[in-house]
């Protein structure tokens, strides 16, 4: 990225539609605008292999940041490898502020496998790994993408905490667990984001995003625009969509970002005009009596990937 990209980019950031989403800082020191981009999706189909175009993969990346986004969240499993290139590729040199966190600790097989691996020989080694590919000297931060329970979790931790020890890594996250989790965890390293799934018709995670808001700790939803099947929530969602003059994922979003001031919704997508409407949810002026009504009617169920 020249100079003048660079600089173009830094006044998306504070100037742009994403940055009208609110600001918060993970872990006291990373600036980001609260609503962020998922790279899952920039991968080939069951998050496998290349995505079928390449370039419009690129693309929605660059124009992320244009929008004013300034917080991606990827991982060495989508792909595996693919998002993280596809990030370097697309971006490299990084402008200022831009923030990518990474994780770690999922090995894959093929399309839709998903095998948790949280052996500290192999946590070290996809943190070098991550590093080469996003052609970093330091991850802003890095996320233990799941406690694996074949090791003692003071180990995984004391991997990442090794690492950070030797500058490779900023700040640590985690993704999927629990209030005592968490809690066990912070003994061991400070604990800065923690990624669990939740959306407006998901919320068996609420005693997670309270503890989070509670301590000032960043709660990153993965899988935040969950529709609900049949769900008392998905009704109102798409009633009320309808009548304001969203679509039910710019709603969702919105409620999200009302939900909590440490609420980092990361939405996915490998379209453009996808990525548009999502940054655009920020633009809408939601009355309180819906967001309330839509906070009584979470549904809880629960999918792993």
């Amino acid at each position: 990225m020249s100079n003048a990209s660079s600089k173009q980019a830094f006044t998306a950031f504070t100037e742009g539609l994403a940055a009208k989403s609110g600001q918060f800082s993970i872990g006291k020191d990373l600036h980001v605008n609260r609503l962020g981009f998922g790279a899952m999706r920039i991968t080939g189909n069951g998050v496998w292999g290349a995505p079928p175009d390449r370039q419009a993969a690129l693309n929605v990346v660059r124009r992320s940041v244009e929008l004013g986004i300034n917080f991606i969240d990827t991982a060495d499993s989508y792909g595996p490898n693919v998002s993280e290139e596809i990030i370097a590729e697309s971006l490299h040199p990084y402008p200022a502020g831009l923030v990518i966190a990474t994780k770690g600790g999922f090995e894959r097989s093929g399309p839709n496998r998903w095998t948790e691996n949280g052996n500290p020989k192999h946590l070290r080694e996809a943190c070098e790994g991550s590093l080469r590919r996003l052609k970093l000297d330091r991850i802003d931060l890095y996320q233990l993408h799941r406690i694996d329970s074949k090791y003692p979790a003071e180990d995984q931790l004391g991997a990442l905490k090794d690492l950070q020890s030797q500058g490779k890594i900023k700040h640590i996250g985690l993704s999927e667990v629990s209030v005592e989790q968490i809690q066990a965890a912070q003994k061991i390293v400070p604990i800065v984001s923690v990624q669990n799934r939740y959306s407006v018709t998901e919320r068996a995670s609420e005693d997670v995003l309270n503890f989070c808001e509670k301590h000032d700790i960043g709660f990153i939803p993965w899988f935040p625009l969950a529709a609900g099947k049949l769900s008392a929530a998905a009704s109102a969602l798409n009633k009320d969509a309808q009548q304001l003059g969203m679509s039910p994922s710019q709603l969702a979003l919105a409620w999200l970002l009302w939900r909590s001031p440490v609420m980092l919704p990361i939405p996915g997508t490998s379209r453009a005009d996808h990525l548009q409407e999502n940054v655009e949810a920020v633009s809408f002026d939601v009355p309180e009596k819906i967001m309330k009504e839509l906070a009584t009617l979470g549904v809880k169920q629960h999918r792993k990937i």
